[in-house]
């Protein structure tokens, strides 16, 4: 199975490192959004798509990207965050965003990351240290699923 995971990772490395631990079980390619081509996604048969969320939402790069591309009728994906709050109701609007541009979602993965983004910043953060090991492997049981799920067709 090919996987690719796309990526934008911003101010501390947060959702990198989950994506890192995704690829690691996956075997997949781990790329930013700039790095990756509309043609390029058709080689694989699997594909997440992961930010970190600021203010509820995902990173607006990724965002605008999977906006921009062509229908990807039944190309398996995932979804994955990091956040203050590592709510994984915040992945709901990639989601459904990449319905709507035609893929099928098999699930999603959230966690805390460090965040000093905004305000936070003045009071030296939230989350020092997170992800941290237990979410990483956290993130490679999630990983196992979603391969799991792809095996089955």
């Amino acid at each position: 199975m090919r996987s690719l995971i796309i990526v934008v990772s911003v101010h501390h490395g947060n959702t990198r490192k989950v994506a890192l631990a995704l690829s690691e079980v996956l075997g997949g390619v781990v790329k930013g959004p700039g790095e990756v081509s509309q043609e390029e996604l058709v080689s694989y048969d699997l594909i997440g798509f992961g930010s970190g969320v600021y203010f509820g939402k995902f990173h607006r790069r990724l965002l605008r990207f999977v906006e921009n591309l062509s229908p990807c009728v039944g190309k398996k994906s995932f979804v994955f965050s990091t956040s203050g709050l590592g709510k994984k109701e915040y992945n709901r609007s990639l989601e459904k965003l990449l319905v709507q541009r035609g893929f099928v979602v098999l699930g999603s993965f959230a966690c805390r990351g460090f965040d000093t983004f905004g305000p936070l910043w003045l009071v030296g953060g939230m989350n020092r240290g997170r992800p941290n090991e237990k979410d990483l492997k956290d993130a490679m049981r999630f990983a196992l699923e979603i391969q799991a799920l792809c095996e089955r067709g």
